[in-house]
């Protein structure tokens, strides 16, 4: 499968936008080339089932798919579009079921491994076994939001199911991460041994906190401490999707139960451990231990604090958020970056002073200004080093210097920073929110738990 062309139901999507933003940003090309780039440069293997790589590398993340690919459900009535999205989440479903740990995989059993080191050695069918939790909320939110904007159910079947019952066991096994858990990972040589896991791959120390452990973060680079906050969020927006389909008879009805339980302890544990007292009002942190530890930063890539209204965690207006946010965006958060080119947020997993185009589109989507989204839109297009396309990163005085000529996830982000402004419906839905789980959302910052955070 090697799409050259856009299917008509998304190029009418992105023909009237580019229409109704070329006279106030003269972007129309740019929105065409980026909304594009996902559909047809990184969708491959068969039609059936695509592989989607990330761009310039030959794997697939189930977390950077979703993000690529989710701008085209402003396409599902299109039947080509909605056929390719319905085998793209039964693909992810069944990399779940073969190795939840997993974090990229391959086209088949091909053997490819992102580093030669990794101990345990990865399946012939796997990149990478960096385990994130984001990467199973990817697969758990796509699956509810393909159907909400569609309709069909074609693509939440048996493999879906035991995928998602798989899931919301390893989540629970990730609870009780010290006691319970059989997942290492030990990177023992080369350039890139420091991804080590301490202990013998086990990770740094934690207590149990009713949130759920993650190894690594969605940079792929190794969490400082083992609880990351971001990632917890937007697993209960994503365990709030399968409460949902459970009720509408789509999903078992126990997956539905055993998904409300699991978010009303997760959310529980943001509230009681992931918020923090700096002295000037409580903000979520980063990451934490559980044991008094707590990491003070965001990262450019999402799930990040910055992204929580994004994730469908919390309101745009929500007083802990805003708080959160205005520290994310400035030197309170050691990887936000000012320069003469743009100030925004970049990342440890790229060189520092540069700021990722990533960030700046969530930053646009969760300001709830259009101006400052349109300042944004207008700093993204500026910075493109005449690519016409996004990158991973840029210095934030010499744009020309950038991370990655192709990064499909940017791409398209920005192509819906670009759909908003031009009112053309954006792709972004969230699952209702059960009350139980609304109730323990919003103890936080009642209740803070570090009262001397250690960055």
């Amino acid at each position: 499968m090697s799409p050259d062309a856009l299917p008509a139901g998304l190029a009418a999507v992105v023909d009237r936008a580019a229409a109704r933003l070329e006279p106030e940003f003269g972007a129309g090309a740019v929105l065409r080339r980026c909304f594009a780039s996902a559909w047809t440069t990184t969708l491959g293997g068969r039609p059936d089932e695509p592989f989607v790589s990330t761009g310039d590398i030959p794997a697939m993340w189930h977390r950077d798919t979703v993000g690529q690919l989710r701008p085209y459900l402003s396409g599902v009535a299109d039947p080509q579009v909605l056929r390719v999205l319905g085998g793209v989440v039964r693909r992810m479903a069944g990399a779940v079921l073969a190795d939840p740990y997993a974090n990229a995989v391959n086209d088949g059993p091909t053997g490819a491994h992102a580093d030669p080191h990794d101990r345990p050695p990865p399946a012939p069918g796997v990149w990478e076994r960096k385990y994130e939790v984001d990467s199973l909320c990817a697969v758990l939110s796509f699956g509810y939001e393909l159907w909400a904007a569609s309709g069909s159910v074609a693509h939440l079947d048996e493999r879906f199911a035991a995928a998602t019952a798989l899931i919301l066991q390893l989540w629970r096994v990730e609870q009780d991460h010290e006691r319970a858990s059989p997942y290492r990972f030990e990177r023992v040589a080369g350039p890139f041994r420091g991804d080590t896991l301490d202990r013998g791959g086990l990770g740094s120390p934690v207590a149990h906190t009713g949130m759920t452990w993650s190894g690594f973060r969605p940079s792929d680079d190794r969490c400082t401490y083992g609880y990351l906050v971001p990632a917890n969020a937007m697993a209960v927006v994503a365990l709030n999707s399968v409460v949902h389909l459970a009720e509408r008879g789509v999903l078992p009805g126990e997956l539905g139960l055993g998904a409300l339980d699991l978010a009303v302890e997760v959310a529980g544990g943001i509230a009681r451990h992931g918020v923090v007292d700096t002295g000037a009002g409580p903000v979520y942190a980063y990451e934490v231990d559980g044991l008094g530890g707590a990491n003070l930063m965001d990262d450019a890539n999402v799930p990040s604090l910055l992204s929580l209204p994004y994730l469908g965690w919390c309101d745009i207006d929500d007083p802990l958020y805003r708080r959160t946010r205005a520290a994310v965006l400035s030197a309170a958060n050691p990887y936000h970056y000012r320069g003469s080119a743009a100030s925004g947020v970049g990342s440890p997993h790229t060189p520092p002073g540069h700021v990722w185009p990533m960030s700046l589109c969530v930053q646009a989507m969760t300001s709830g200004s259009r101006e400052e989204a349109a300042a944004l839109f207008r700093t993204l297009l500026a910075t493109d080093a005449g690519t016409g396309q996004m990158h991973e990163s840029f210095h934030v005085d010499d744009p020309a210097t950038f991370t990655r000529p192709w990064f499909a996830w940017a791409n398209s982000l920005f192509a819906e920073v670009g759909l908003r402004l031009a009112g053309v419906p954006a792709p972004r839905i969230v699952p209702p929110m059960p009350p139980e789980v609304a109730d323990a959302v919003h103890t936080a910052g009642s209740a803070v738990a570090v009262r001397s955070p250690t960055a």
